[in-house]
C-alpha cells in the first residue's frame, strides 16, 4: 500500500489552489493500492490579512465517493500547530508528501514543516505554481527560498518556472524532465508537466444556454472573464479592449464573474478596519506603492465607457455547483493577464471546450496555440480588441480544445508524480 499526503488548502476553502489540491488527491485516490490524506491549513495566512478564505456557498461534497481522509491542522499564526502537523504527517508514515506552493508569504511555516519531514527521511515534493511572485516584494524571494529549499523534488507547470527555480538557487544542480523512470543521483529532479484540466467542473447537458442568455440580456457573442478579480489578471485591459470592440459591433457582451479579491469582509466591522490598517502598514513596508492592489477598481471602467448595456457583472464568489453555467453560455474566455503562471481558470475553460483569448505572457505562449485552441494578443489594447473580433469572424473549432485537453489529464499528472517516490 502506497500512502500519499497532499498538503494544501482542503475542500472547505475557496479558490483555485483548494480545488487543485482536492483534484490531485482524488487522482491519487483512483490509483490502485493507494491511501490518500489531505493535510490542510485551518488558517492559511497572517491574521491581519483582511479577507475571508472559506467557501461558504458550495454545498456538494467534493470528496464524495472517495476514501480520502482530511486533516485540518495547520494554523499559519500558531507555530505549535506546525509542530503538530509534522507529528501527524510523520505518524501517517507517508511514501510521499506533495506540498502546494502558491504564495511566498507561506514560506515560513511550510519551510519549517517541509525541512522537518525531510530530516525524518520522508520524501517531499513541492508542486510549484510560481517561483518568482507576480506581485513581488522585497521579502518574497527569501520566503520562497526558505519555504521550498528542502524539497526532495519539484513539479513545475512550465519551463519558465523551472528557469526561475534555477535563478533562485543558482548553486543547485537541477535535472528537468517531463518524465522520470528513475531518479537522478547527483541533482534534484524537476518534473515539468502542465496544469491539469479540472474534472470537478462539468457541462450540464440539460442547460438551456439560449434561455439563460436571454434572461440575462446577453447578446449573440459572449466573452467571459472568470475568477478572482486581481490586478495581474488584467480585467481593466479586458474592459478597455471590449469597449473598443463595441465601437463597431453591437452583437457582443462581456460577462464578468468573480469576487473582488480584497473586498470580502464587512468594512463596517471594527475587526475589518483594524485588519485593513495593519495590513496597509505591512504592505507599505515591503511593497512598492504601485503594487498595492487593494484600491484596484476595474469595474469602474464600465460606467466610464458607457458599457452598462453590454456588460453583465456577477461580483461575488461562485459556488462550485454554478460554475458550469457561466462557461456554457459564453463563447470565448478572456485571459488578458499582465503576468501569468499556469492558470486554473484556463484549466476550467478546457473542460468546457472554451477557446482562449490570451496575452503573450508567461506560459500562455506554450499552452495557447494561436489559431488552433485560441488566439494570442500583444500586450496592447488594440491587439486584444483585434483577437476578440477575430474570434467572432474566425471561430476556433471546439474539437481543437478537446484535443488539447486530452493531453492534460489528472490521471497522467498523478501518475508522473508517483514516479518520484
Amino acid at each position: 500500500m502506497t500512502r500519499i499526503v497532499c498538503f494544501g488548502p482542503g475542500p472547505r476553502f475557496k479558490g483555485g489552489i483548494a480545488n487543485y489540491n482536492t483534484s490531485l488527491a482524488k487522482a491519487f485516490d483512483k490509483q490502485e493500492d493507494t491511501e490518500v490524506h489531505i493535510v490542510s491549513w485551518t488558517q492559511q495566512y497572517p491574521a491581519i490579512i483582511p479577507r475571508d478564505f472559506i467557501d461558504r456557498k458550495s454545498r456538494k461534497d467534493q470528496l464524495e465517493g472517495t476514501n480520502i481522509k482530511v486533516h485540518y491542522l495547520t494554523n499559519y499564526n500558531n507555530p505549535l500547530s506546525w509542530k503538530k502537523t509534522v507529528k501527524e504527517i510523520t505518524n501517517l508514515k507517508p511514501d510521499l508528501v506533495v506540498f502546494q506552493w502558491a504564495i511566498a508569504v507561506q514560506g515560513l511555516p511550510l519551510g519549517v514543516i517541509a525541512s522537518s519531514l525531510v530530516r525524518k527521511k520522508i520524501k517531499v515534493v513541492f508542486d510549484l505554481h510560481f517561483v518568482i511572485q507576480k506581485e513581488g516584494s522585497a521579502l518574497d524571494n527569501r520566503f520562497t527560498a526558505f519555504g521550498i529549499k528542502s524539497a526532495t523534488a519539484y513539479v513545475v507547470h512550465a519551463r519558465q518556472t523551472a528557469d526561475q527555480l534555477q535563478q533562485l538557487f543558482p548553486k543547485v544542480q537541477f535535472d528537468v524532465r517531463k518524465s522520470f523512470d528513475e531518479l537522478p543521483g547527483n541533482s534534484k529532479p524537476v518534473l515539468q508537466l502542465y496544469h491539469p484540466v479540472y474534472d470537478m467542473f462539468k457541462p450540464d447537458p440539460n442547460f438551456d444556454k439560449n434561455k439563460v442568455k436571454q434572461e440575462l440580456g446577453l447578446k449573440k457573442h459572449v466573452f467571459l472573464f472568470f475568477g478572482f478579480i486581481r490586478k495581474y489578471k488584467g480585467l481593466h485591459q479586458a474592459i478597455e479592449a471590449f469597449a473598443k470592440l463595441t465601437e463597431h459591433r453591437k452583437d457582443v457582451s462581456l460577462l464578468i464573474v468573480g469576487e473582488s479579491f480584497w473586498q470580502t469582509l464587512d468594512t463596517k466591522k471594527w475587526s475589518t478596519r483594524i485588519k485593513n490598517q495593519l495590513f496597509g502598514i505591512a504592505k507599505s513596508m515591503f511593497l512598492k506603492k504601485k503594487d498595492d492592489e487593494r484600491n484596484y477598481q476595474p469595474l469602474s471602467l464600465i460606467s466610464k465607457y458607457n458599457l452598462e448595456d453590454n456588460v453583465m457583472v456577477i461580483n461575488e464568489f461562485v459556488p462550485n455547483e454554478e460554475v458550469h453555467k457561466y462557461f456554457q453560455m459564453s463563447d470565448n474566455l478572456l485571459l488578458f493577464y499582465l503576468t501569468a503562471t499556469p492558470s486554473g481558470v484556463e484549466s476550467i475553460g478546457y473542460n468546457f471546450k472554451m477557446p482562449m483569448l490570451a496575452t503573450m505572457v508567461g506560459h500562455f505562449v506554450d499552452t495557447v496555440k494561436d489559431g488552433f485552441n485560441g488566439y494570442l494578443a500583444d500586450n496592447e489594447i488594440d491587439s486584444m480588441t483585434n483577437i476578440m473580433n477575430k474570434a467572432i469572424e474566425m471561430p476556433i473549432p471546439r474539437e481543437n480544445i478537446t484535443e488539447t485537453a486530452s493531453l492534460m489529464s489528472w490521471t497522467n499528472y498523478a501518475g508522473q508524480i508517483r514516479k518520484l517516490i
